[in-house]
């Protein structure tokens, strides 16, 4: 009993501790402005890879937004990354029909590269307060599968 105890902990803590930090970014925003992932320290990030054109990235932008309006409060930030042909043609209106209440930025194949050449979408990846790769999702998920990975993170005992 002891045995599995130990193993357990180690497990858990080699778990805790071998997350790996996501890349940096510089992207713009639809405004213009540039938004860099480091500007997010401290708070748990969901970054959505996705398309306009996309059928499951469209039907998670209403889960996304939920889930920030629920628990931006507590330190849950998401991040659109539009890997879209003409991003500033087509973002405005979609961020306007969804009402999307968190950042959109216009992707590069530079910052596709950094997170491991995203080849499907939509592709998710769910950071830590300390901006370490946690999970990264392929295809639509429902929004209880972000909401239990995002409370765990937002609400363990240890700030991660």
């Amino acid at each position: 009993m002891k045995g599995s105890l130990l193993i357990s902990l180690m497990l858990i803590s080699f778990l805790l501790f071998s997350f790996e930090k996501a890349p940096d970014f510089a992207l713009k925003d639809i405004s213009g402005r540039e938004v860099r992932l480091s500007d997010f320290e401290g708070k748990v990030v969901l970054i959505d890879f996705f398309a306009t054109w996309c059928p499951p990235c469209r039907a998670s932008i209403p889960h996304l937004v939920e889930l920030q309006k629920e628990y931006g409060e507590k330190g849950l930030q998401i991040i659109g990354i539009s890997l879209d042909r003409y991003p500033l043609r087509k973002l405005p209106r979609f961020k306007e029909k969804f009402k999307i209440n968190y950042p959109l930025l216009i992707g590069n194949e530079e910052v596709v590269k950094k997170f491991g050449n995203i080849n499907a979408i939509p592709t998710y990846f769910l950071l830590n307060r300390k901006l370490q790769v946690v999970k990264r999702y392929l295809g639509y998920r429902e929004k209880e599968v972000f909401e239990r990975d995002i409370k765990k993170l937002l609400f363990s005992q240890e700030k991660q």
